[in-house]
């Protein structure tokens, strides 16, 4: 995908900051569900979240290390190396737009959190799809 900005959502030229994320990509279908899992949830937070209309994806910040034990199927989880965190408030990537933007989320959404509200929200699709 062609962008006019940087492909990372962590990072931006025009600010520093000293936290790193990674962001796990899943499908929109089942993202949409977790992010409404996740904010119904008691004490449960979600950090900023990504829209690529283009893939149909959803992408949940995360903290930074994530990947090295991301398992979750049907869903990535991408490395930034480390990186610094910088969200501008317009979406990182051409074609994608803030679900959640920076500034009305967490700073990063709890993989562990994250891991169960994908798994109800996986489980919320078969049962859907299997009433058809």
């Amino acid at each position: 995908m062609e962008t006019s900005r940087s492909n990372d959502p962590c990072t931006s030229a025009s600010t520093a900051c000293d936290v790193g994320c990674d962001l796990v990509t899943v499908p929109a279908r089942q993202g949409l569900e977790a992010v409404d899992i996740l904010r119904r949830g008691a004490g449960d937070s979600v950090g900023p979240v990504l829209h690529d209309d283009e893939c149909d994806t959803l992408g949940f910040l995360v903290p930074s290390g994530t990947a090295a034990a991301w398992d979750v199927p049907g869903s990535t989880c991408t490395k930034t190396d480390g990186r610094g965190l910088s969200l501008p408030p317009e979406p990182p990537v051409e074609g994608s737009d803030w679900l959640l933007p920076p500034g009305e989320a967490d700073l990063a959404t709890d993989p562990t959190v994250l891991r169960r509200a994908l798994g109800e929200a996986a489980r919320l699709i078969e049962a859907a799809d299997s009433c058809r």
